[in-house]
């Protein structure tokens, strides 16, 4: 019998009696006192049933409860969730409590669907707006706004806040608000057993540093990791090792690290799950008629408790923490334009995820291999992922990494890894002979190609670098001209030159225009346009424009012409952000601005053209961590 229904008959007879077997207790028919007497005990059994039920629909309402009979199709808000795919099944297990117990929020049954979305994915939607296509949302869709319908998703919890600060610095994105932290998770090197013997677990600790050292040094370690552009846990670790060995080895700290990103790259995998199916089956590392896998892999503690506690046969893995501070995944919750939420939905919203944090949801947290919140290690956790004594696993994580930090390792993998094609346009203007302040006999020119030819020493002769120059009436009515056309910096011509051979030469020539002026609007546009007819899948394809002034074309296509023509052009599956590097007091910083955001490049503004090539190289790292 439910909970809440009527009884039956039956229920007026004594314990294992019923109405065929109990004889009656009287023959005569029972008098008109007797009859008055079983009314009234019938209307104060009856009064006692509906103070029953109410007190009880009122208890129910006090603890968020509603009675299994009522419809919660017609009284539930619907609250949509894209969480990371780790979590996901952690979130869809309360949200189906909730639903079996029609807990509610403000009086309205909580209809929670989460759907598995990896950081990188959300974060790209959000940038571009994170709107469902209209007509799909169906009901509770809610949300404001024109175009393409409402939000897709209320909610987003991802793995790291990294892929929120990622969605955030894009124009397009919603409002973001992180109201909290629903889980944590250190980064760790997952070993096999073999590997873990050799490199001494669990008496030995290793630095992040020391770490990288023993995938490029004499225990040739085989480490792999998720792509970093793809994966928080692989930026993390990257991120930390990058730091840790600017901390110990000084000098050679970006050589070092360049030489990680370059093995780790080899033995990369698109994301968290396709990293985990590089493990060997069996401990040897090897499979008939298969490469060598990997022995080791960089990721979080939840990633190996879950390899460790699958059904499969694979050899337990045994966990490193880096001695010099942990990184952790911290599973924001956040809320997507909470503003077009609406109270109903916020405050679902909010009750969602005090159910995720009560006792319940910790420990479907916790059985599933998820530290708290505060980071704080779970002894029988650590233990099932394979961490022991005197692996410091409970130690205090460290400080999360600055997003400037974030920017410059993502750069790093970009850069090193995918190699660069960047085709370098050069304002060749007569005011590029003004003198530099300082800089005794030394013109703007000559200081940028001082500048540049530092640059080109210390790109890889797989990277590709090509130049242009520009000033009014160049060439006939052109405002520009390609000198070199890009190409690999090792590719020999006929004449037996290396295209690093041919730059230096055409830097060397490189001189200002007598009565010039800067034609930068046409030669903008050009240039990008050559750019995206020349796009080489694998690299990173980017355009850097220097320039001393403001566009003195009167015939040259408008700014707002040209801003309104690069987004367009700027759009589909060929990016190549541009770099606007404004060199000096007169240069039109505001022009470089929207030019460059038009891309999704960066501008920059330089007083000493010394300073091109640093800025140059920082502007590839911070757009290297976009695209």
């Amino acid at each position: 019998m439910g909970r809440h229904s009527l009884p039956d008959d039956s229920a007026s007879y004594g314990a294992g009696a019923s109405p065929a077997l109990e004889p009656p207790r009287q023959e005569r028919p029972p008098s008109r006192q007797e009859r008055r007497g079983t009314r009234r005990r019938a209307v104060l059994i009856a009064t006692a049933l509906v103070l029953a039920v109410g007190t009880g629909a009122a208890v129910a309402v006090r603890t968020d409860v509603l009675p299994l009979g009522d419809d919660c199709e017609e009284r539930s808000v619907r609250l949509r969730v894209a969480a990371a795919p780790d979590i996901a099944p952690v979130l869809r297990a309360v949200a189906d409590r909730a639903r079996k117990r029609h807990l509610t929020s403000d009086g309205h049954c909580l209809d929670v669907r989460v759907s598995a979305r990896s950081g990188a994915e959300m974060a790209t939607e959000l940038a571009r707006g994170g709107r469902e296509d209209r007509g799909s949302g169906g009901r509770g869709s809610g949300g404001r706004g024109s175009g393409g319908g409402g939000r897709a998703y209320e909610v987003w919890l991802p793995d790291s806040a990294l892929w929120v600060d990622r969605a955030a610095s894009s124009d397009g994105a919603p409002p973001l608000e992180t109201v909290g932290n629903v889980a944590s998770s250190p980064v760790t090197l997952a070993t096999m057993p073999s590997a873990a013997e050799r490199l001494g677990w669990p008496e030995k600790s290793y630095s992040w540093a020391g770490i990288a050292g023993a995938a490029t040094g004499e225990k040739e370690l085989r480490v792999g990791s998720a792509d970093p552009a793809r994966s928080a846990t692989g930026l993390l670790a990257l991120t930390a090792i990058q730091r840790s060995t600017a901390k110990e080895r000084g000098k050679d700290a970006e050589t070092r690290t360049a030489a990680a990103a370059e093995l780790l790259a080899e033995r990369a995998a698109p994301g968290d799950t396709q990293v985990m199916a590089t493990l060997p089956k069996n401990d040897s590392g090897t499979e008939k008629g298969k490469p060598q896998r990997n022995q080791a892999l960089l990721v979080s503690e939840q990633a190996a408790f879950a390899h460790n506690t699958s059904a499969n046969s694979a050899p337990d893995l045994k966990l490193f923490y880096p001695k010099d501070g942990g990184t952790l995944l911290d599973y924001p919750y956040t809320l997507v334009d909470e503003e077009s939420l609406g109270t109903k939905k916020s405050r679902a919203a909010s009750r969602f995820q005090t159910l995720l944090g009560d006792a319940q949801g910790r420990r479907a947290l916790t059985r599933a291999g998820f530290r708290l919140q505060d980071g704080g290690a779970e002894p029988a956790v650590t233990h099932r992922a394979g961490g022991r004594e005197p692996q410091p696993y409970g130690a205090a994580p460290a400080d999360p990494p600055s997003a400037g930090t974030v920017r410059a390792a993502l750069g790093m993998w970009t850069i090193t890894v995918q190699s660069a094609r960047l085709t370098l346009v050069v304002d060749a203007s007569a005011s590029m002979s003004s003198a530099v302040p300082g800089r005794a006999g030394q013109s703007r020119m000559d200081v940028t190609k001082a500048s540049l030819l530092q640059g080109l020493s210390q790109f890889t002769p797989d990277d590709e670098i090509g130049l242009w120059e520009f000033a009014t009436r160049l060439e006939g009515e052109r405002d520009y001209r390609e000198l070199v056309p890009t190409a690999r910096l090792g590719d020999r011509g006929g004449d037996g030159t290396t295209q690093r051979d041919r730059l230096t030469s055409a830097f060397g020539r490189l001189h200002p225009i007598p009565g010039g002026a800067t034609g930068l609007y046409d030669t903008a546009l050009a240039a990008y346009e050559k750019a995206r007819e020349t796009y080489r899948p694998g690299k990173f394809n980017a355009l850097v424009v220097l320039t001393d002034g403001a566009n003195q074309d009167p015939d040259s296509i408008s700014r707002k012409k040209l801003t309104e023509k690069l987004k367009r052009l700027s759009g589909g599956d060929r990016p190549v952000p541009l770099i606007a590097i404004a060199v000096g007091p007169d240069a039109d910083e505001e022009a470089c601005e929207d030019l460059a955001g038009a891309t999704g490049g960066s501008a920059h503004q330089v007083d000493d053209p010394a300073q091109i090539y640093s800025v140059i190289l920082k502007a590839v790292m911070a757009a290297g961590s976009k695209h």
